[in-house]
């Protein structure tokens, strides 16, 4: 009769090293997938803060368009200044007290405000003012054929518009903030 040999565990140990490795294998995955919905998320977020500060410069736009002459020479208590102030920084500029109202949270949960500068050297001066800079586009005019498409659309010559500056901030969910800058006429 044969005896039975010992067994010497070898499998066991193998089978122990395969489940570690599997484990950790198993671990990463996970934390890589986290990671992938973090990163997906705060693209969605930051692109949510861009389409808000649009909004902001909308809002700016249409402030821009219901003023008077008057309104647009003179700098304003909030959210307008009549020169372009150079030194201007976004992320240090005192918004609580100096850019416009905040809005209301949007669907996505931001609140927009934006400052104006009119693109002059001057404040609280006209636009033809003595040593006055501002930028400007002059219109010399269109043609006065009747045929084509756009006869009639363009102002008179020597129409001059002055430039604007609008900056937007965007805050919202998870401290997101965004800036926007936008130049009309």
């Amino acid at each position: 009769m044969k005896t039975p040999r010992k067994q010497q565990g070898v499998v066991l140990f193998i089978a122990l090293i395969v489940l570690v490795a599997m484990s950790l294998a198993g671990v990463a995955l996970w934390r890589s997938i986290g990671t992938g919905v973090l990163i997906a998320g705060n693209i969605a977020i930051q692109r949510g803060a861009v389409t808000s500060s649009d909004g902001g410069i909308e809002a700016a736009r249409f402030w821009l368009m219901n003023q008077t002459p008057t309104v647009l020479n003179t700098t304003q208590t909030r959210a307008y200044v009549s020169s372009w102030d150079e030194r201007f920084d976004a992320t240090s500029f005192n918004w609580d007290t100096l850019g416009s109202t905040p809005t209301s949270p949007d669907s996505a949960g931001f609140t927009t405000q934006y400052v104006v500068h009119r693109l002059c050297s001057l404040p609280n001066a006209g636009h033809n003012a003595p040593n006055q800079q501002c930028l400007t586009l002059s219109v010399a005019g269109g043609s006065s054929g009747r045929g084509g498409g756009s006869y009639g659309v363009l102002p008179l010559s020597g129409t001059t518009y002055v430039y604007y500056r609008i900056t937007s901030r965007a805050v919202g969910p998870r401290n997101t903030v965004s800036y926007t800058q936008s130049i009309m006429y």
